[in-house]
């Protein structure tokens, strides 16, 4: 594994977090913490801040390239992506556009990841129907694909208004958006990754990474098949990182159950207990503890995986205090990145194969 080529990034939805009084924040102060956060990430090295899009209460960011585009111009060179935009419920050619816009503002560093989303909200929000749930996703992203090669586009689907050489602007300087697609883990979402050629982001936010594997196997021998440049892989998973194991996972837990049982509530889960969520920790994928567990919680998953970039979703538990999500940035860039790079570089030859 080359070492050198590995990247790092730290990924947001703006969850709510407290502040010194213990008291939650205004969407507003998330959206501003949520900035400080990726200019300190940017200081200490971190190569990705990824924000996701959601239209819930507990989450601030629902234009993550607003967001970014304000993290852009108080930044040198981290990389700004979308974590995830919601495609099915926005407009190809706007999304386009946006990031087309970001990456002019930012210098070139601009990403998107596309996804379908983890909630369902957007989709009443914008006024399409869940029973359009695949042919929204499926027409989507043929059209962004087509529209990422800058030329004139002829299009016709079933969602939105037909394109008849439409030339969409403005050109990006390099002439390509690097863009992922998030997979929650369904072969047939890997299939299409490679199928169009993007790059793969696994969501890993439960049990051992490792039962991933056969789907990072899947999207390589189905990018060989169609004749599409095997891309990076990357994985995106919760973590807290702090001075000891007991105080990451103090900090953590109350917001995490919090979180974990209001959405459980929605969806029939029974409610977290405390020893599900140490057994994730132990066993799992909550990168939650110091410097060095969760270190080497990371340099296993990237090895069995063979993955290229790991994105820790830091601000899962909305309400650990801002204070405490900040040391954490620091703490995993200062800290877990050089130790995990250290971990791989130690790795016994033909552990992994070589990361793509």
């Amino acid at each position: 594994m080359d070492v050198s080529r590995l990247e790092f990034g730290i990924d947001s939805f703006g969850d709510l977090p407290r502040d010194e009084h213990g008291e939650v924040v205004s969407h507003a102060q998330a959206i501003r913490a949520t900035v400080e956060e990726a200019v300190l990430a940017d200081q200490v090295g971190i190569d990705v801040v990824a924000l996701g899009e959601h239209h819930r209460p507990e989450y601030a960011i629902s234009s993550p390239e607003t967001v970014l585009a304000g993290i852009a111009t108080a930044t040198e060179r981290i990389r700004l992506a979308s974590g995830v935009t919601v495609l099915s419920s926005d407009d190809p050619v706007r999304v386009f556009q946006r990031f087309a816009t970001l990456d002019a503002l930012s210098g070139g560093r601009a990403e998107v990841i596309l996804g379908r989303g983890s909630f369902t909200e957007s989709f009443p929000l914008f006024g399409y129907d869940l029973q359009d749930y695949e042919v929204l996703f499926e027409e989507k992203i043929e059209l962004f694909h087509r529209l990422l090669d800058e030329k004139p586009v002829t299009w016709e689907g079933t969602t939105r208004a037909a394109l008849n050489e439409a030339d969409v602007y403005p050109k990006t300087e390099s002439g390509r958006l690097t863009t992922w697609v998030g997979v929650g883990g369904t072969p047939q979402s890997v299939i299409r990754t490679a199928h169009y050629g993007f790059r793969l982001m696994l969501a890993i936010i439960g049990g051992a990474p490792d039962r991933f594997a056969p789907y990072v196997d899947l999207y390589r021998r189905a990018s060989e098949e169609a004749g599409t440049a095997a891309q990076p892989v990357g994985v995106h998973s919760p973590g807290l990182v702090a001075a000891t194991d007991e105080e990451a996972r103090e900090l953590f837990y109350p917001g995490y159950r919090e979180i974990r049982d209001r959405i459980g509530r929605q969806r029939g889960w029974p409610p977290l207990r405390r020893e599900e969520f140490e057994s994730e920790v132990e066993h799992g994928s909550l990168y939650v503890g110091s410097v060095e567990t969760v270190a080497s919680k990371i340099a296993h998953a990237m090895r069995v995986l063979d993955a290229g970039r790991f994105d820790m979703i830091y601000s899962t538990a909305g309400t650990v205090a801002a204070s405490a999500r900040l040391r954490s940035v620091e703490l995993y860039g200062t800290g877990v990145i050089p130790r995990v790079r250290e971990l791989l570089a130690e790795a016994p030859a033909g552990t992994a194969g070589a990361t793509r």
